[in-house]
């Protein structure tokens, strides 16, 4: 079976006709009469469609179909409302409120079926035959039963039609695998059917057979003409029929694939719109004899508000109407995004060609005079579909087409995402490696320095302090070349002691363990405490170190252990750069906001060169510098370090005269102000 189907009217003799024409279609059906006996029945079982009457005995069939739509068991359920109401208002009604279509009474069954089934293979409900189906057009109820045994026992399904017209209904509803037709019927021919199958989209693929009786060698290039993949002549061997039947079966490469755009022959809805209650029943009639669900309005008004839920197939619009005419309903059409491809048809009754050209510049498709005569509009009709299905085609093929590149840059998006995130993870695990290399070797690092501190440090003060002592006579009178020594001694531990200290405080600073003491200083007292523990050292180099009469006293909140620390560094260097004899001056200046200690050293100077680099690690104006004078390099990069952790800055410029003048500026913040911060 095809799919089930619940059929809902009160009508007997409509419910039993339905039944019938479904079962008979392959469907199973249930039916039921009343809105209680369909509740019964959705509860019991799964109905992917429902066919449901809008007029029950208890209870409205739109109501039902809300609950269907609210319902969490049967939402997708597709539902096609069918009543003798004519009205546009009643018909939105049931559409509004979900119906997937909206047939009246008395209904098409050929209509009504090929619908059914389209909504079924929408819904993914129909479930194709796992066998390749064959689709036999003849008139001959001999020869088509012939047949259908012939192909039956070669294990093919086959369908029958008796018509070319009826034919074109069965292979827009089933989709066959391929289609074997009489050259030569009542209606439209062998040929037309095959042309109509090559002009439709949906079925131009289709394996086509055309048999014939004649026996005329232009009998084969007539059919392969109309589009036919092969020629057979009733009067040869069934097993020929069969064995060119497969051979074009095979060169079709298997069914032909379902189509997204539907076919020509496929159930059509076609919105009429005029004024004129005759001319609504006259063009209908002829309409449906063709097969077409019709829809009538009776005004522009009644069209919009039908077409905003539920588009038609075609529009055969009436140009003159009262209310709004037909150019303004065709430019609202045309302006929504979602129906502006519905092709419409203007109708007149008055032969004009300026009511044409306004109609056409109102977005009409085409354009035809009213008559009785119909043949001529069907055919209008049927180029209109045509055109939008080809239209429909290649849309579809471009939305395939960019569907299947932004398919193949998301693939390539995610490998490369892949790839990305691979490189990061890698990237991660050595950057883990690497911090736990680091970590080990900072920790290798705070293991050396505690041993330099033990090991360097402790002892070179425990020898320092009695060589101190015995230089400075405690061991009563020594002979002048001893007490050289010993000098010389002392001087060495204490430069070791310095180069220990700097080494320890610069790794301090790098491991951000340098900890400091805040507390008001008096700038000016440090700075004279500083010079008077400076100046011995100086007092090697022949240099004496001066504070500038005229220096100011100044308040800061800094670390003065620290602060002593940077003014000797430069007190020192600039001892040990200056010429014998000279004189370092030092002076502290105030501007209310600031403080400044100047050094200003009688020395060479230093190039501009070095403004940058000066303060760098191992830095020095010049190499042999180190040799001569002693030192690391660290001295004025430690300086730097503690003095911009104390919220100043320091730097040199060139002294007038020569020399070179190192300054450090430090904030006048109040007590308060810096402790609390």
């Amino acid at each position: 079976m095809s799919g089930r189907i619940l059929v809902v009217d009160d009508s007997l003799t409509v419910r039993m006709d339905l039944l019938d024409t479904l079962e008979e279609a392959g469907f199973s059906v249930t039916a039921a009469a009343t809105i209680a006996e369909a509740r019964t029945a959705l509860a019991a079982g799964h109905f992917p469609l429902v066919v449901l009457d809008v007029l029950l005995p208890d209870g409205d069939g739109v109501d039902l179909l809300a609950d269907i739509r609210a319902s969490a068991d049967a939402p997708e359920t597709a539902v096609i409302m069918l009543s003798t109401e004519s009205e546009i208002s009643d018909r939105i009604r049931g559409l509004t409120t979900g119906a997937d279509d909206y047939v009246a009474k008395p209904y098409d069954p050929v209509y009504l079926i090929a619908r059914a089934r389209e909504l079924l293979r929408q819904s993914g409900e129909e479930t194709p035959s796992r066998r390749e189906t064959i689709l036999v057009i003849d008139d001959s109820d001999t020869f088509r039963e012939e047949l259908r045994a012939a192909l039956e026992a070669a294990a093919y399904t086959v369908l029958l039609a008796a018509s070319g017209e009826e034919g074109l209904r069965i292979a827009a509803d089933h989709r066959p695998t391929a289609v074997i037709v009489d050259g030569i019927m009542p209606g439209i021919d062998g040929a037309t059917v095959i042309r109509r199958i090559r002009l439709d989209a949906a079925l131009r693929g289709l394996p086509c057979l055309l048999l014939t009786g004649a026996d005329d060698r232009g009998a084969e290039l007539r059919a392969l003409d109309a589009g036919a993949d092969a020629f057979v002549r009733k009067g040869e061997d069934i097993g020929i029929v069969l064995a060119r039947l497969n051979a074009v079966v095979r060169s079709a490469g298997g069914p032909v694939a379902e189509q997204a755009t539907p076919s020509l022959m496929g159930p059509k809805k076609i919105l009429v719109v005029d004024d004129s209650e005759s001319f609504l029943q006259e063009i209908s009639e002829s309409l449906r004899t063709e097969g077409y669900e019709v829809v009538l309005a009776r005004s522009g008004e009644e069209a919009l508000d039908l077409l905003s839920v539920h588009p038609v197939d075609c529009v055969l619009l009436d140009l003159i109407m009262p209310g709004i005419g037909g150019a303004e309903t065709c430019r609202r059409v045309k302006g929504v995004p979602v129906m502006r491809d519905i092709p419409i048809v203007i109708l007149t009754a008055v032969d004009d060609r300026r009511l044409m050209i306004e109609g056409l510049a109102a977005g009409a498709d085409d354009y035809i005079a009213k008559s009785n005569d119909f043949d001529l509009l069907r055919a209008r009709v049927l180029a209109q579909m045509r055109r939008k299905q080809f239209e429909d085609e290649n849309r579809n093929i471009r939305e395939q087409l960019l569907r299947a590149e932004m398919e193949a840059i998301e693939a390539r998006v995610a490998r490369e995402n892949a790839e990305a995130r691979a490189a990061l993870l890698e990237q991660l695990r050595s950057t883990e490696e690497e911090l736990s290399e680091k970590k080990r070797q900072q920790q290798l690092k705070d293991e050396f320095i505690a041993t330099v501190s033990h090991e360097l440090r402790t002892p070179l003060t425990a020898i320092m302090a009695p060589i101190g002592i015995l230089a400075g006579g405690a061991g009563g009178n020594l002979p002048e070349s001893v007490r050289r020594m010993l000098t010389i001694a002392h001087g060495n531990c204490r430069r070791l002691v310095r180069i220990v200290n700097e080494i320890l405080d610069m790794e301090k600073i790098e491991a951000g363990k340098m900890e400091f003491d805040l507390k008001p200083v008096d700038v000016l007292d440090l700075v004279r405490q500083a010079i008077e523990a400076n100046q011995g050292f100086a007092d090697e180099f022949d240099v004496r170190l001066c504070l500038d009469p005229s220096a100011t006293e100044g308040m800061t909140v800094s670390d003065p252990e620290r602060l002593t620390q940077v003014i000797s560094n430069l007190l020192s260097n600039a001892a040990k750069f200056s010429p014998p004899g000279s004189e370092v001056l030092v002076t502290v200046r105030t501007n209310g906001h600031s403080i400044r200690i100047s050094v200003r050293d009688r020395g060479p100077g230093i190039p501009s060169t070095y403004k940058e680099r000066i303060f760098e690690k191992f830095v020095q104006v010049n190499a042999t510098d180190r040799r001569e004078k002693g030192g690391t390099g660290l001295g004025l990069s430690i300086a730097k370090q503690i003095v911009t952790q104390l919220g100043g800055d320091i730097g040199f410029e060139p002294a007038p005269g020569g020399g070179t003048i190192f300054s450090i500026r430090l904030p006048m913040h109040s007590v308060q102000q810096r402790l609390a911060g």
